[in-house]
């Protein structure tokens, strides 16, 4: 499985990827012991038909701790997020959750584009840039994330 200290967002989009995976191919749960440690974790915390794992909700959680602990001390990653965050709100807004955390947001928004471009799809330059924008956020929040845990 994927290291959530190596790269925290990568981790929970990779687990996102295996539930989705596994709710569309129940049968593939059998063909390797990570699936099937996956697919028993959906089973025992309901999350077989949608939401997500537990595992992935921490590692979300933490990635929000750690946004609102730079938000108060890192003046360039605040004005990273005032500048994305028109984007994100409408992006939410399009949502039935429309107060999720714009971490999630930019998680999600990640997740979308790497499904719509797996299909195939064109990709608008309007969503290219704010992708962008997400990318380089994520990438500071997980590389904080794995300064701040290394041991």
């Amino acid at each position: 499985m994927k290291s959530k200290h190596e790269n925290i967002a990568e981790y929970i989009l990779y687990i996102w990827q295996l539930e989705d995976y596994l709710r569309a191919f129940p049968e593939q749960a059998y063909c390797n012991t990570e699936l099937m440690e996956i697919a028993d974790m959906m089973h025992q915390e309901g999350v077989n038909e949608e939401g997500h794992l537990q595992i992935a909700q921490n590692a979300l959680g933490e990635m929000e701790d750690l946004h609102e602990k730079l938000l108060s001390t890192e003046a360039p990653y605040r004005a990273a997020i005032i500048h994305i965050q028109p984007s994100l709100n409408l992006l939410k807004a399009k949502t039935d959750r429309p107060t999720m955390s714009d971490i999630e947001a930019c998680l999600i928004l990640l997740y979308q584009v790497m499904m719509l471009r797996l299909q195939k799809q064109e990709i608008s330059e309007e969503t290219e840039v704010v992708l962008h924008d997400a990318t380089q956020l994520l990438r500071f929040l997980s590389r904080t994330y794995k300064d701040d845990t290394a041991d």
